[in-house]
């Protein structure tokens, strides 16, 4: 069982970053837009994304100008947010979506629903980026058609090293011109 599972996130990995390569640069940008502007970056976590969050503060080489988000921050214009969900259809992340928007406070998200118009977290957000997972990726050994293995912090994980490679390479290009 092992192998088929190292199989489908491998294959989910790649579909990813295959996909979402340019919107991965793009959020990259965005957040260095507030390291470059003497700003923050915030990164507001739902449910089990609060394992980015974690590995965004206390991870081995932790995220440069990195906050956690809660409710108590008074952001600045020149802050930036990423918003991690499961869901697109989060509650409390469309909320704080709807209220970056309205503060003009330019922000990212990651989510499992591909981008549409019937997404309004990938309407609101600047850059979206899609985790393409609708479920569990593993057959279930005994029932029919259930899915087992939802990998959302993994997959979500592996953009946040994505965007942090690229981020950190704008950053440390941006320090080269300040010397």
């Amino acid at each position: 069982m092992s192998k088929i599972l190292t199989t489908q996130l491998s294959g989910l990995l790649q579909r990813i970053q295959q996909s979402e390569e340019d919107m991965i640069e793009e959020t990259a940008r965005l957040l260095a837009q507030a390291a470059i502007g003497q700003g923050t970056v915030y990164f507001a976590c739902f449910g089990e994304m609060e394992g980015v969050a974690l590995n965004a503060l206390h991870g081995a080489d932790p995220f440069a100008h990195f906050a956690p988000y809660s409710k108590d921050v008074k952001l600045l214009s020149a802050d930036r947010v990423i918003i991690f969900t499961r869901s697109g259809n989060d509650a409390d992340a469309v909320l704080l979506a709807q209220q970056l928007n309205e503060a003009f406070i330019p922000f990212a998200a990651v989510a499992s629903e591909v981008a549409s118009e019937s997404n309004e977290l990938s309407e609101l957000a600047y850059t979206y980026i899609c985790l393409k997972l609708r479920g569990g990726i593993l057959p279930h050994p005994t029932n029919l058609g259930e899915r087992i293995v939802m990998p959302h912090l993994i997959a979500a994980l592996f953009v946040y090293e994505a965007i942090k490679m690229e981020f950190d390479e704008m950053i440390s290009d941006d320090d080269d011109f300040d010397e």
